[in-house]
């Protein structure tokens, strides 16, 4: 939220900016949906770190959730037989 994202820009002394919000300092419930730099990325004492809160244009924002890529992916090819456990006592005879 909004009043996070400052509270942790001023706990590691950087500064925030809101392009997308002439009144972030007053804005407190939005959810930020990306940051520049991106998380994780070391920045030094003072920097400032760029965040958005609403989606640019083609950038989602359906409200449909994240989607990610199922894994494992299906085998190519057909059905394969499954086959027999070894040494099982019900063996079929073929």
């Amino acid at each position: 939220m909004a009043v996070d994202a400052r509270e942790t820009a001023e706990a590691r002394g950087v500064l925030l900016a809101a392009p997308d919000r002439p009144d972030f300092h007053l804005t407190v419930v939005d959810y930020v949906v990306r940051q520049y730099p991106p998380p994780g990325t070391e920045v030094p004492p003072g920097a400032v770190v760029t965040v958005w809160f609403d989606f640019g244009d083609g950038e989602g924002g359906g409200g449909a959730g994240v989607r990610e890529p199922r894994f494992p992916h299906p085998p190519t090819g057909g059905l394969y037989r499954e086959l027999d456990e070894p040494g099982d006592p019900f063996e079929v005879l073929r």
